[in-house]
């Protein structure tokens, strides 16, 4: 091993944040993949090649929800989703995030899951943030879920334009958080395999709030412009 003239051995060139994992191989299970925004992020990745398992409380809907999308998808009940999947996306309504998580517990040990749950309220005013006791949506995952990887992403995409096969490419940028680099890169990865899509590192989950709340302000963009707003990241 060589040294420096002080002595002290080199530090390794930094890693490029571009070098990213081959993720083509690996089962995607969507938790919640019979509503919209789950529904949405299953067609794409199907679309884009992924092998993917539909979750919900019933199986019969979730493989009603297959067929219709094709491409190989497949329809299960939530926890058969969670044991065939190497990677769980979390795409439940809030009011039931910490009772499905708490339910899956045991099928979710030793998985990469991501969180991609807003938590919201709505009132004359229009979308406004929830901040739940843990801190954020996937704060509550991490501490349900003590034996999964837990990330968040995929917060920021308009189900709408993810479920119209006449688009091509969805035009956003995904804002990745989590602990460990390993499971962040790999979350990039599978975002980038949607054309279009571009997945960044936006911190560790104690940031996942601000992310999070910014689907209300999103919300307040697309009924004033009547669009389906995403965001992009300058200079990266």
């Amino acid at each position: 091993m060589t040294t420096n003239d002080n002595g002290s051995t080199p530090k390794p060139p930094a890693k490029d944040p571009w070098d990213l994992p081959d993720v083509s191989g690996l089962t995607v299970g969507v938790l919640g993949g019979t509503g919209p925004q789950g529904r949405g992020l299953a067609y794409r990745l199907a679309r884009a090649g992924q092998k993917v398992i539909i979750g919900s409380r019933a199986a019969d809907r979730a493989r009603t929800a297959a067929d219709e999308l094709g491409l190989g998808v497949e329809g299960a009940d939530n926890a058969e989703c969670a044991r065939r999947s190497d990677v769980v996306i979390v795409a439940v309504p809030w009011d039931g995030h910490a009772k499905t998580l708490e339910s899956l517990r045991d099928e979710l040990a030793g998985k990469l899951v991501i969180d991609c749950v807003n938590p919201l309220g709505f009132d004359k005013q229009g979308a406004y943030a929830l901040k739940p006791e843990e801190g954020s949506a996937a704060e509550q995952a991490a501490v349900l879920l003590p034996e999964s990887r837990v990330t968040a992403a995929f917060h920021h995409l308009s189900a709408v334009l993810l479920q119209d096969e006449a688009i091509e490419e969805i035009d956003t940028d995904v804002l990745v958080l989590g602990e460990a680099r390993a499971d962040t890169d790999l979350v990039q990865a599978l975002a980038g395999r949607i054309p279009g899509m571009r997945g960044i590192f936006a911190g560790r989950l104690r940031n996942a709030h601000q992310v999070e709340s910014l689907v209300a302000n999103l919300i307040s963009v697309n009924r004033r412009y009547k669009a389906h707003a995403g965001l992009r990241t300058t200079d990266v």
